[in-house]
């Protein structure tokens, strides 16, 4: 097991436009969704409806990812802000 410990450390993990990310890909499977209904019938005599309601199951995800992700980058921002603020004015003792 030894061979596989790393023998670095691990960097520091990327932040981008988590919220702009999330949106988009919810975006983008609501729109697929909303293609494929005209073509239900199609994709029933197929035996393909699991793409139907895999596009809506995405986008229904997606909105509990955008839910999370600006809950999750406002904690940040909060953190940030408080900690900006405690170096600025350090509690007196």
């Amino acid at each position: 097991m030894a061979k596989w410990t790393p023998k670095h450390e691990a960097p520091e993990p990327l932040e981008g436009p988590v919220v702009a990310t999330i949106t988009g890909g919810t975006i983008i499977w609501f729109v697929l969704f909303l293609v494929q209904i005209p073509f239900y019938g199609w994709f029933e005599e197929r035996d393909l409806l699991w793409w139907v309601w895999t596009c809506l199951a995405g986008a229904g995800l997606g909105l509990i990812g955008i839910w999370y992700v600006r809950r999750r980058d406002a904690a940040i921002k909060r953190a940030a802000a408080e900690a900006l603020a405690e170096a600025e004015h350090p509690p007196a003792r």
